[in-house]
């Protein structure tokens, strides 16, 4: 109880008492990812595949009943067997998919019938946002496919000037309790976020400066979830960014990045 309650009081100040273990200080970082918010576009294989996939569905499926689904002679009807044509077109050539072959039929339809196509014209969302065409890295609103991840810049660390928000990690208190307390220390409290269980799922080492105590140091990663908010950087934290994996190899230095590599997702 007593050491529930003083890890509690520490929680949102600096740690008085760094814990040091074999002349290594005990460093507890976040990885704080956001988890994609749409899906990915298909691959060519799998475009192909799910094309093969509805041709055959389309070959072993009974004909639609017109006379049921469109009243005779709607617009409807008619627009429907404008786009039946195209994918009876599509199922003799294995070159064009059957998803083409309805868009390339709907923008024929369009441009013969411009007064009743815009009743039921439907456009799709771009894919892309306006920080994505900025290239905002500061934006959790870019790169919408892919999982994002926060790391910050300090001027004082030459050896990782970017890194995932970490810090030390007191004697009174536990590894998730020091990088909860270290997230909002460096990146304010303005962030939703929720942590993915209270082991670390990683561990850099550096080691000790030859005839120099605890000057070595082990940094635990722990995971988490950002829902809602956004940074808000302390003073010693000069920069942030949120980026994907790809860019995290070109910013990490090679060690860092070793080190985390295999507990980040690509998606």
């Amino acid at each position: 109880m007593l050491r529930s309650a003083l890890s509690h009081s520490r929680r949102g100040y600096a740690t008085t008492s760094p814990l040091i273990v074999k002349n290594n200080r005990i460093l507890a970082s976040v990885i704080l990812s956001r988890t994609p918010q749409i899906t990915r576009d298909a691959t060519p294989f799998e475009e192909a595949y799910f094309d093969y996939r509805e041709k055959l569905e389309r070959q072993e499926a009974s004909g639609t009943p017109t006379d049921f689904y469109f009243k005779k002679g709607s617009v409807a009807e008619r627009r429907w067997k404008h786009e039946e044509l195209a994918r009876q077109e599509s199922m003799k050539n294995t070159t064009t998919s059957l998803t083409d072959a309805v868009e390339d039929s709907q923008v024929t339809w369009q441009k013969a019938n411009e007064g009743l196509a815009a009743i039921t014209k439907a456009e799709k969302l771009d894919r892309s946002t306006e920080a994505d065409k900025k290239d905002d890295k500061k934006s959790l609103d870019r790169s919408l496919k892919q999982t994002l991840y926060l790391v910050v810049k300090k001027d004082g660390d030459s050896l990782n000037p970017w890194q995932f928000p970490q810090g030390p990690v007191d004697t009174s208190e536990y590894l998730h309790e020091a990088a909860e307390r270290t997230l909002k220390e460096e990146c304010g409290v303005d962030m939703d976020t929720w942590f993915v269980g209270r082991q670390p799922i990683g561990l850099y080492k550096q080691a000790s400066t030859k005839g120099q105590e605890n000057t070595g140091f082990k940094t635990f990663f722990m995971k988490a979830r950002v829902y809602a908010g956004q940074v808000k950087p302390s003073k010693e934290i000069t920069d942030f960014a949120w980026l994907t994996k790809d860019e995290l190899s070109n910013t990490l230095s090679p060690e860092y990045y070793k080190a985390v590599k295999d507990s980040l997702g690509a998606i």
